[in-house]
């Protein structure tokens, strides 16, 4: 499973893009609303999952609408990384199963 992800170009950019959206927003709230950098990290994480404890909120207009933005591109970048794990994980336990390599072994056969 792990060598295919790793080969794998939309899992690379998904990846990426991920690291590059939790990096920036934790710059961002690091830098306009003065929190800590694991406060940021922490906010940008829980607002990529969905969570929203409230502990944390965006005090300023720029930081509200950063959150709008970051929010529309994070959970959807967050859906599709979890979706192409499942993904994988499905592809590589369908490999297993008696009925695909009864079947496989027939569509070697044909030509």
């Amino acid at each position: 499973m792990i060598i295919g992800i790793k080969k794998d170009p939309e899992f690379r950019f998904l990846s990426f893009f991920l690291v590059l959206l939790l990096t920036s927003a934790t710059v961002f709230y690091t830098r306009f609303e003065q929190w800590a950098v694991i406060d940021s990290l922490y906010f940008s994480v829980m607002t990529m999952a969905t969570v929203g404890y409230g502990d944390f909120v965006p005090t300023h207009n720029i930081s509200k609408l950063f959150t709008i933005i970051y929010t529309f591109l994070s959970i959807g970048t967050f859906v599709t990384f979890t979706a192409k794990i499942v993904q994988f994980t499905l592809q590589k336990d369908h490999k297993k199963t008696p009925l695909h390599k009864l079947t496989s072994k027939f569509k070697n056969k044909n030509p």
